[in-house]
């Protein structure tokens, strides 16, 4: 059986509104009346209710003051001012003290009724609809999963996913939640056969492809960089996931009006010293092997794998021809994130500036090795809580603010994404083969055939061989590899934590996104 409503209404008019309070009655809601603010205060203290209407225009003490006294005891309980008044300062005034709704008498019943569905109901009905429009929708999706056959449609797929995901975020029905999760685990499974038949045929001359991490560069960043109308701010956010960009996209927006998203794949391994590395140089893997033997490492060898991100950007910007003013800076921490905003008017006359920012990054590792991350954020929806948390006070907003403020245009992408890994799949390797959990090179690999994408010829998908006999495995769906001979402390040191390297929609497709300043 629901609880009853509780309603004080206060208005110096009150017996005119007995029609008004007779309708609600009947709908089930108890109304509690008053005629002046100073005996509403004493019956608001001394009482439970879920909603106050408020009268504006009262003798003695006003609604506005009545409405500043409550909230001082009460804050939390919505009020709802209803006033004769039109004057702009009344509602302004009204809107500053935090009400819940604003309505003009003369009001009717119905107008009243929709007040308290949009504040006390709201949740329960937006929650409802959005129920029964994913059951709509669901059937449509397993349809659409069945005949996806280009790189296009899995794009629109993934979103339309990551769409429903978000608007049942806030739905505490945990059925739909699972549902919604088993979905995602069949588009994987299907995106990862997708991904076999056709991730070899990308590299291969005159076929189509859609934008991969060696040509993000060329093909959209330099459009932009070309125009010369403004200089441009190029933001890299390590390992950061569709859905992540989704909830911190509002905050960006009250700095900056979207001009065009354009969603990317992440190349293999979708790993920083692979895709990073190829955004910058605007060359595959084998590619910057071969030219430049002196920047880059293999996963066996030692030492960092991304150390010479601007190197491979400046021998970029000269192989494209383009002669402009640039600086490049990594943000690995707090002290340099706040640095760079207190130095950023003096690159005011860049054409371009570059900032990889490795916090997400850090953050999925965090989640590995710190119980505490694990507590924080056991699930996406957790993960991406964290994300925005951190986004909103970070330097890195500050950093963007301050490009507004100077006219520069924006550029957000990442390049790759993550997924949290939940099943083990067993590898076995000598001691040469590399360590990520989502892909491995090396000799002589023994693997689950139906839980990878393996690729015996590196180069036909623009990876260097680290020897001769060298081969690839990708892991597919929400796989992570673990070693036969240490199985158990593997899955119980790894299940359910975020990685990358491997093939998911989590991982490769991932979002590319231009701003102008407002």
């Amino acid at each position: 059986m629901e609880e009853t409503i509780k309603i004080l209404w206060v208005d110096d008019e009150i017996d005119l509104l007995k029609p008004h309070i007779l309708f609600l009655e009947k709908k089930n809601y108890e109304v509690t009346t008053c005629n002046n603010g100073l005996d509403a205060i004493g019956i608001f203290e001394n009482n439970n209710f879920d909603i106050v209407f408020l009268d504006e225009n009262m003798p003695g003490m006003s609604g506005l003051e009545t409405l500043s006294e409550m909230k001082e005891k009460k804050s939390s309980v919505p009020m709802i001012m209803i006033t004769k008044s039109e004057e702009e300062y009344i509602m302004e005034e009204a809107i500053g003290s935090k009400i819940a709704d604003y309505l003009i008498k003369p009001v009717n019943p119905n107008q009243i009724l929709l007040s308290l569905k949009k504040n006390l109901d709201h949740s329960r009905l937006i929650s409802q609809k959005t129920t029964l429009d994913y059951q709509k929708e669901f059937r449509k999706i397993t349809q659409e999963m069945a005949s996806v056959h280009s790189f296009e449609d899995w794009i629109e797929l993934y979103k339309k996913l990551i769409y429903w995901e978000l608007q049942l975020e806030t739905n505490n029905d945990a059925g739909m939640g699972a549902i919604l999760e088993s979905q995602k685990a069949e588009a994987n499974s299907q995106f990862g056969k997708f991904i076999e038949r056709n991730y070899e045929t990308w590299f291969e001359p005159k076929n189509q492809s859609p934008i991969l991490s060696h040509t993000l560069f060329k093909e959209l960043v330099v459009p932009e960089l070309i125009k010369k109308d403004k200089s441009v701010l190029f933001v890299v956010i390590d390992n950061m996931r569709y859905d992540q960009w989704e909830v911190l996209e509002d905050v960006v927006n009250k700095h900056y009006k979207l001009e065009k998203e354009i969603p990317y794949f992440a190349i293999l391994p979708t790993a920083t010293q692979y895709a990073r590395n190829a955004i910058f140089s605007g060359l595959l893997p084998i590619e910057m092997e071969k030219q430049f033997p002196q920047f880059w490492k293999n996963d066996t060898d030692e030492g960092g794998k991304n150390l010479f991100e601007a190197e491979f950007l400046d021998a970029q910007l000269k192989r494209l021809g383009l002669n402009i003013q640039h600086d490049y800076f990594k943000i690995t921490n707090l002290a340099s994130g706040k640095k760079l905003v207190d130095n950023f008017k003096t690159l005011k006359n860049n054409d371009l500036v570059s900032v990889v920012y490795n916090f997400v990054d850090m953050l999925s590792h965090a989640k590995t090795e710190m119980d505490v991350i694990k507590e924080l954020a056991p699930d996406d929806k957790a993960y991406r809580s964290l994300t925005s948390s951190w986004f909103k006070n970070s330097p890195l907003l500050g950093i963007i603010q301050q490009a507004q403020k100077m006219g520069f245009k924006l550029i957000i992408t990442t390049d790759h994404g993550t997924i949290n890994v939940k099943n083990p799949s067993k590898v076995v390797g000598d001691k040469n083969t590399s360590l990520n959990l989502r892909y491995k090179t090396g000799r002589s690999l023994s693997y689950e055939n139906k839980e990878v994408y393996a690729i015996k010829d590196p180069k036909k998908i623009g990876l260097p061989s680290i020897n001769l006999s060298s081969s690839y495995i990708f892991a597919k769906n929400d796989l992570f590899l673990a070693y036969a001979n240490n199985f158990n402390h593997y899955v119980s040191y790894y299940k359910n934590t975020y990685q990358h390297g491997g093939i998911s929609l989590e991982e490769m497709i991932v979002p590319f996104l231009v701003f102008n300043p407002r």
